[in-house]
């Protein structure tokens, strides 16, 4: 069984000092969006070159203008996978200093919130399951759609729900919680 919460950030910061082609994690947290779901990384002022998809089909989806983190790397592999989809976007505005701004409280207000990203994906993912297909763009805009309807099966599955009281365990204690600890409520 996988830990209730995982640090990612160790393997990343190695992953991105390895690979100086695509620097990564310079985002600001000013210019987050708000679609980004809680934890380390985030997407911020990013490009939408519509890339990070080719690397990071399950972390990362677009909302048309710019790139987010719709799911949060729990083990070495999506790590990875989401650096180097993160190193593709032009303007390499990602960023991993969540946890520095993350606090208990607006976790939970994310989570309170979270029909309202919910209703956004479904919307926009029906809009761009439906692109032209005459357009060369359609399959594109159809595999983006793939990760609106990730996100929406990621919210109601509980697979969100799970990953973000373990990481309010992480924010409260600043280590991983460890087998039969009790986790947090959203």
């Amino acid at each position: 069984m996988p830990p209730a919460y995982w640090d990612p950030l160790p393997t990343a910061r190695a992953l991105a000092a390895a690979d100086a082609r695509f620097p990564v994690f310079q985002g600001r947290w000013a210019d987050r969006n708000w679609r980004n779901v809680p934890g380390p990384f985030y997407g911020a002022d990013t490009d939408c070159m519509m890339m990070g998809r080719l690397e990071a089909p399950h972390h990362i989806a677009y909302d048309g203008e710019r790139e987010f983190v719709f799911r949060q790397p729990v083990t070495a592999e999506e790590t990875g996978a989401f650096v180097h989809g993160a190193g593709l976007e032009l303007y390499t505005a990602y960023a991993c200093d969540g946890d520095d701004h993350w606090t208990v409280e607006s976790v939970r207000d994310w989570w309170a919130d979270r029909g309202r990203v919910r209703e956004w994906a479904v919307t926009i993912g029906a809009e761009w399951a439906a692109y032209d297909p005459e357009s060369p763009y359609s399959g594109h805009y159809r595999e983006a759609a793939q990760g609106h309807r990730d996100f929406v099966a990621y919210i109601d599955d509980g697979g969100l729900e799970a990953y973000l009281r373990g990481y309010l365990f992480w924010l409260e204690h600043l280590f991983e919680p460890g087998p039969g600890q009790a986790l947090p409520v959203l």
